[in-house]
């Protein structure tokens, strides 16, 4: 198999050239089949459009050192979509079907799957595309499913790098009882601050943590790290829960570290930051562990730890990525080989 270099595009940018795609016509699934990768065609009053009648998965594909590919935890991610449709009135794609429309997408690109560290970024997607304006208080009777591909290179520009978070204890970063839902509407909640952010402060992302109580960041889950323990917040209603933040957990505890899944203040996080042998990193997906060299806080810049990237993080990232890549055995089961 030939594959392409690490896109040189921006992280999202670039697209396979086919889509596997299911329809709901208010009664049943058809398909799935695959379609080339092209604007799809949307009647002005689209559900979406309209109601937000929309929720995504994110997961990745990646070229092993063997030369195979396997994609990462399609299981999960697809239970996780099944949630996020039930939570907001979409039919729920049956879990076979799903898991095929991801195989399925993978294989019809497998040629763009970049080698490590870059992947392959699958994104399904599922649309209420019910023309009906008037249906703000009902959901919509039929769906668009479909998985789109992205050759991707690493999330942060710059590679592995201590980024910089402002510690934002005011607002929210989504609606609370949707927060669990992965739908653009909880992203574009976080847009505002975070732009606002990264033009007065500088930073890579903002860190929410309202009434002085860590959540999330925009795109990531939370972790704290040093030599015995991983601790993270523990998991609610109003923040996503990570499929990469479960498996490095598992990982962690399997490395020998003291897994504490618990509430996290910003006065901890302060605290943390000031000793020598503290890390604070971010996962997920596309960030994979990502670690955190500064936050911003009351107006002044924390180092953490020594501001570097922390050995610790390091070991985690690595112990998730050699799965990714075949390098390491994955007892659990979490990797799906294309053949």
């Amino acid at each position: 198999m030939t594959t392409p270099s690490a896109s040189p595009a921006p992280f999202g940018t670039a697209f396979g050239p086919m889509i596997s795609v299911a329809r709901w016509n208010g009664e049943n699934w058809d398909g799935p089949g695959l379609e080339p990768t092209a604007p799809l065609s949307f009647h002005p009053a689209t559900h979406a459009l309209h109601y937000g009648s929309a929720c995504f998965e994110g997961l990745k594909a990646h070229l092993g050192v063997d030369g195979r590919v396997r994609i990462f935890r399609s299981a999960a991610h697809v239970d996780r979509m099944r949630h996020s449709a039930s939570i907001i009135y979409l039919p729920e794609p049956p879990a076979e079907m799903l898991s095929e429309m991801i195989q399925m997408a993978v294989e019809a690109n497998l040629a763009q799957v970049p080698p490590a560290p870059g992947s392959l970024y699958l994104r399904p997607t599922l649309l209420g595309t019910e023309p009906n304006i008037g249906a703000a208080a009902s959901p919509s009777k039929t769906a668009l499913l479909y998985v789109l591909t992205s050759p991707v290179g690493d999330y942060f520009s710059g590679g592995v790098r201590p980024l910089k978070l402002l510690i934002e204890t005011e607002r929210l970063r989504t609606t609370p009882q949707f927060g669990m839902v992965k739908s653009g509407a909880n992203y574009a909640m976080a847009l505002g601050p975070t732009l606002a952010a990264k033009r007065h402060f500088g930073v890579d992302q903002v860190l929410f943590a309202p009434n002085g109580q860590v959540q999330e960041t925009g795109a990531a889950n939370f972790m704290l790290i040093d030599g015995e323990r991983v601790v993270t917040p523990a998991l609610t209603d109003s923040f996503l829960h990570g499929v990469t933040r479960a498996s490095l957990l598992q990982l962690a505890s399997d490395l020998g570290y003291r897994v504490e899944e618990r509430t996290v203040s910003v006065q901890e996080v302060v605290e943390w930051a000031a000793r020598p042998d503290g890390e604070a990193a971010l996962s997920g997906t596309a960030a994979v562990l990502s670690p955190v060299g500064t936050f911003f806080h009351d107006g002044e810049e924390l180092l953490v730890g020594s501001g570097e990237v922390g050995s610790h993080s390091l070991r985690l990232r690595k112990a998730l990525t050699d799965i990714h890549g075949g390098i390491a055995p994955d007892p659990y089961g979490w990797t799906t080989l294309v053949e």
